[in-house]
């Protein structure tokens, strides 16, 4: 069977590999469509997890399919059975750094049996929208991090596929007033149609001037500061982020989300002045099942802005590549 790994920077291949067989902890998936996360993004330009392997690493985990075999004792999820996975739950790190990945047909789910991996997914929820669990569950965590609530005037500071997510989180909770910012105007029109209130193109209007005609300003020290008091930072930008620390008002709780590489100097002094909440978010939250219910309730297939079989996964990651070029890049592989 086919199995993408990365070989070194910039090194992606389609390998051919001997299809697993589920020891009697493990499941076994027939993978039908898998997402490119910007994560995968950045392990293929640097080499890996952190860096070149010594191994090819495999890569993919944000998928939906079908169980199609099990171990004796993995209960509670039968075969046939549609699901979205958690790729971190049984701690063998599925496509981020772990021995398996999801760009490939045929998935062995270790640690199957721990009942933490494996969720079932209504008939009716196609699986390219399953497979938006993954990074719908980053973006959900990324908002109850920070306790966002009615009447909270909330900046989305980056509006591809977490940030979007977040947007969607938000919205379904009926937080009103959400403003999306980020380079790109595809991007910015999906974050509309999730409901985003405003959209802000940082390339044409300065986000700050922006935030300001939407949520109006304060004064610190005679300086006037958007009345913005949630960020959710979903670039991983450094000097977004540190403008974010210097501009935003007293007592905003920032979420960051984004994945930062980059060692930042931060101003501990603002950050006790205005007393602000700088909140790391990683992961999903308590309930992976949240993720599903909500994409039960809303169609978030709006956010797929290209799709491509397993064969054509070059092309796809150059795409993916460009923040230009669109928001969801989704490998339909069965």
């Amino acid at each position: 069977m086919k199995l993408a790994r990365i070989h070194g920077p910039d090194e992606l291949r389609l390998d051919e590999v001997p299809e697993p067989e589920p020891g009697p902890d493990d499941a076994l998936l027939e993978v039908a469509a898998c997402g490119i996360c910007g994560s995968d993004v950045g392990y293929l330009r640097i080499g890996g997890l952190m860096g070149p392997t010594p191994d090819p690493m495999p890569i993919g985990h944000e998928l939906a399919g079908t169980v199609i075999a099990k171990g004796d004792r993995v209960n509670g999820i039968e075969i046939g059975a549609r699901v979205a996975l958690d790729p971190l739950a049984a701690g063998h790190a599925l496509g981020n750094g772990g021995t398996e990945g999801g760009f490939t047909t045929r998935l062995l789910v270790r640690g199957a049996s721990q009942g933490k991996s494996l969720f079932p997914i209504p008939d009716d929820l196609s699986f390219e929208a399953a497979a938006l669990a993954e990074p719908l569950g980053v973006g959900m965590n990324a908002v109850d991090r920070v306790h966002v609530e009615p009447g909270d005037r909330v900046a989305v500071l980056g509006a591809g596929p977490i940030g979007l997510t977040a947007i969607a989180t938000l919205i379904d909770r009926g937080i009103e007033d959400v403003v999306a910012v980020d380079l790109s105007e595809t991007r910015l029109e999906i974050a509309r149609k999730l409901g985003a209130r405003k959209t802000i193109r940082s390339e044409t209007e300065d986000p700050w001037e922006g935030l300001a005609r939407a949520h109006g300003t304060e004064s610190f020290f005679g300086a006037p500061l958007p009345r913005t008091n949630v960020f959710i930072e979903a670039t991983g930008s450094a000097p977004l982020l540190a403008d974010v620390i210097e501009r935003s008002a007293p007592k905003s709780r920032i979420s960051i989300v984004g994945l930062h590489r980059a060692e930042l100097p931060v101003s501990f002094m603002t950050v006790m002045v205005k007393q602000l909440n700088l909140q790391g978010a990683m992961a999903y939250p308590d309930r992976f099942e949240d993720t599903i219910e909500l994409l039960s309730r809303h169609d978030l297939t709006k956010m797929i802005t290209h799709r491509f079989p397993l064969d054509d996964l070059q092309e796809a990651f150059a795409v993916a590549r460009s923040p230009e070029a669109g928001a969801k890049v989704m490998i339909e592989i069965a």
